[in-house]
């Protein structure tokens, strides 16, 4: 008889449902519980790298993805004119013939994974959570928050960077700390210029855009700030709008009315990350994702890791012939991998900050590229 059977997964984000997916794959039951009944993602748009693209071909929902949102490789590097300086090359990940890298609307994104989820066979419960885990040794029972029970061979947590679930089962660990810099986004109108990431360096703020579609792209901008203060909502498209204005390249100046346009939906974010030490589980939890794993953007790998983490959750569960071995084999794949992406991330945001050694900062980048082509 196999190690697993049952598995719960809490939370219905893309690290929790890369996990249910995988795991239906091993013929695996799975029951998933999402506490928004709606199962609405927040944010714009997403970067999607290389690696985490070959993730999701493993999920089987690459082709969708490449379909609904806009792949390409290579990130071009401009000046505050506009004028090319140099492009990050994006090399071909191991086992897989998947582009360099690509964007997609979150939404898009979120839907497409959903879909898939269902039609696995996971059985999908919205508007419902956990009330309470009692892992008995043998299985965890698990009371819900509609009333009703059951019982799992494991479960895994995948309930966010605000886990209720790591705040009883890590108490000793801090939430995540504010970096000292900010992420802003807005949803814009594609120019045909734009058919890969473009980033704009030298400036006070770095300024990227990336298609998310055929028609559509979205654009970051980081920005140091000594406190994670969220300035007045209705500030914003100003507040963005002052930040372009010292960038002369005519195709970011054209942007700037577009901010004020209803359909930017202008996303203002404080940045943190949080690495938990390993192992990721009590027992028979174990908890995956931006629970135990969050890091900052800058090397567009957060959605990604989590993702590789639900996938090799499930691969290690669904051929080991104990759950610890199963979980052993799972930390040894997935500890130096996302403690790598956090670390370097971090390191890249300072440098940013600070103004600091630019040939540092590309050395991280190539670094971190090459270690994140290599299979998981």
């Amino acid at each position: 008889m196999a190690a697993v059977n049952t598995v719960l997964v809490i939370g219905g984000g893309f690290s929790g449902m890369a996990a249910a997916i995988a795991l239906r794959k091993a013929g695996i039951a799975v029951d998933l519980v999402e506490i928004d009944p709606n199962w609405r993602p927040e944010g714009a748009g997403i970067t999607i790298n290389g690696a985490s693209l070959r993730a999701f071909e493993t999920l089987g929902v690459f082709d969708e993805i490449a379909k609904r949102g806009f792949v390409s490789s290579g990130v071009e590097l401009c000046a505050p004119t506009g004028q090319a300086i140099g492009e990050i090359p994006t090399p071909r990940v191991a086992g897989s013939d998947v582009p360099g890298g690509g964007g997609i609307m979150r939404t898009d994104l979120s839907r497409i994974l959903a879909d898939a989820t269902r039609a696995s066979g996971v059985n999908v419960r919205t508007g419902c959570t956990y009330q309470r885990l009692d892992d008995r040794g043998d299985s965890v029972e698990a009371v819900f928050t509609d009333g009703t029970r059951g019982a799992y061979d494991l479960v895994v947590g995948a309930d966010g960077v605000r886990s209720k679930l790591r705040e009883t089962f890590y108490p000793e660990v801090a939430p995540p700390q504010y970096i000292g810099q900010v992420v802003w986004r807005a949803v814009l109108p594609r120019p045909e210029a734009i058919v890969r990431p473009r980033m704009w360096m030298g400036g006070a703020v770095k300024v990227g855009v990336n298609p998310v579609s055929a028609t559509h792209m979205y654009m970051f901008v980081t920005e140091a700030r000594s406190e994670k203060s969220q300035p007045d909502r209705a500030a914003w498209p100003d507040l963005l709008a002052a930040m372009l204005e010292p960038y002369p390249d005519p195709l970011l100046q054209s942007l700037i009315p577009r901010l004020y346009d209803k359909e930017a939906a202008i996303d203002y974010r404080p940045l943190a990350n949080l690495l938990v030490p390993a192992p990721w589980n009590r027992g028979r939890i174990v908890l995956i994702g931006d629970t135990v794993h969050a890091t900052t953007p800058h090397l567009a790998s957060g959605a990604g890791i989590g993702v590789e983490s639900g996938i090799v959750l499930g691969e290690e569960v669904g051929r080991a012939r104990t759950i610890q071995d199963a979980l052993d084999r799972f930390h040894a794949r997935r500890w130096d991998r996302c403690r790598m992406v956090i670390q370097n991330s971090e390191r890249l945001c300072r440098i940013e900050m600070e103004n600091g050694d630019k040939a540092e900062h590309a050395r991280i980048m190539r670094e971190s590229i090459i270690a994140l082509a290599a299979p998981i």
